[in-house]
């Protein structure tokens, strides 16, 4: 049996997609975002959409567009903006766009979900964001059990060093009910790691640059290759000047600090510099950084890639966030780039709908009994 699934806060379709190859029937993506919601529409297959203001959504209207009734045993997903909490933002408690998260908790309550996932930024448990999480979670423990933690993508087969906070709820019925049935007296609700960055207790090693995106084409600066099964592979101009500054960048270990005086920017110089990674080279049999919405902007972050004198294009940031080829991504490279990076990693959603389904199955495999 396929369970129902909607994705709050749903952008180009990242939390969806990897429910989707968890198992789940996702029948819902909900986003202000018109052009990522194009993108959304295109590759989640069946699902409907619906471009709104989360704050002018009810429960009312998610059960009459899906068939979903208030109680029913269905996931409600959702990523509520985070950039007030994120290391790279303003970290801004105050930040309106943090407040959506309550938005998130009042369809919770609306509609009462046997099982609730919510993935953020590592910053909304702690820091600014500490109060507004702690709150969150009071909320939720009227009436589910939550566990969360702060996991790494490439723990779970993504070619990429992502801290996300993640959390997973049950309905305090439904857990009683798995309790029982299981005969125990407490739940691991967590998905376990698949893969660690050394070979060892069984689980692979992190998944590297290199085997994630050196079969495609190569490219230059400014240009976009089209090639049978994979599209998107677009990067973005360079001024000549930032191609040899790379090129110099690459032969000396990959970090602008070595760069030749002559090519290093004026601002660089200065000591104290913030952004230190901004004009480095990918390293290939590493995982990548975390891939933001600057990620094929050189200037934004360590994106310059690995062999070829530019930026990453938006198919090879893709596959860094576990995207596979046949997603395809609508919009010019910087709304193309700014879904890439504002996605949930599709393997670490995956992980989250195994985990989940787990429990489903069990609550339906007992009602047959």
């Amino acid at each position: 049996m396929k369970y129902k699934a909607v994705d709050l806060f749903c952008g180009a379709g990242g939390l969806s997609f990897g429910l989707k190859k968890g198992g789940f029937d996702v029948v819902l993506g909900i986003d202000i975002d018109q052009t990522a919601l194009k993108t959304y529409k295109d590759n989640i297959k069946r699902a409907k959409v619906l471009n709104k203001d989360i704050k002018l959504v009810s429960g009312k209207e998610i059960e009459k567009i899906t068939g979903i009734k208030k109680g029913d045993c269905f996931l409600l997903a959702g990523c509520p903006p985070c950039q007030g909490f994120s290391n790279l933002g303003k970290r801004d408690a105050t930040d309106q766009k943090n407040k959506l998260v309550y938005e998130y908790i009042r369809l919770i309550f609306e509609l009462e979900p046997c099982f609730i996932l919510m993935e953020n930024v590592p910053g909304m448990s702690r820091g600014v964001g500490k109060e507004i999480f702690n709150d969150v979670v009071q909320k939720l423990k009227e009436k589910y059990c939550v566990q969360y933690d702060t996991l790494n993508a490439a723990d779970f087969g993504v070619p990429q060093i992502r801290k996300r906070l993640v959390l997973h709820g049950v309905r305090k019925d439904v857990y009683a009910t798995l309790l029982d049935i299981l005969k125990v007296n407490e739940l691991s609700l967590m998905p376990e790691a698949t893969h660690a960055k050394d070979k060892k207790n069984g689980l692979k090693k992190w998944v590297t640059v290199r085997k994630a995106i050196m079969d495609l084409p190569e490219l230059k600066a400014g240009e976009e290759v089209k090639c049978v099964g994979t599209a998107n592979h677009v990067a973005r101009k360079l001024s000549k000047t930032n191609e040899r500054r790379l090129d110099d960048i690459r032969k000396k270990g990959g970090n602008r600090v070595n760069a030749s005086e002559e090519l290093q920017l004026e601002c660089h110089k200065k000591k104290n510099v913030s952004y230190t990674d901004t004009y480095g080279v990918i390293d290939l049999d590493k995982p990548a950084p975390t891939i933001t919405s600057g990620c094929t902007t050189i200037s934004k972050g360590r994106y310059g890639h690995p062999t070829q004198n530019r930026g990453l294009s938006v198919r090879e940031a893709a596959r860094l966030q576990s995207f596979d080829d046949k997603f395809i991504f609508s919009g010019n490279i910087g709304e193309m780039s700014l879904q890439v990076g504002n996605a949930v990693p599709p393997k670490l959603a995956q992980a989250s709908a195994k985990e989940i389904l787990k429990y489903m199955n069990l609550l339906e495999s007992n009602q047959e009994d």
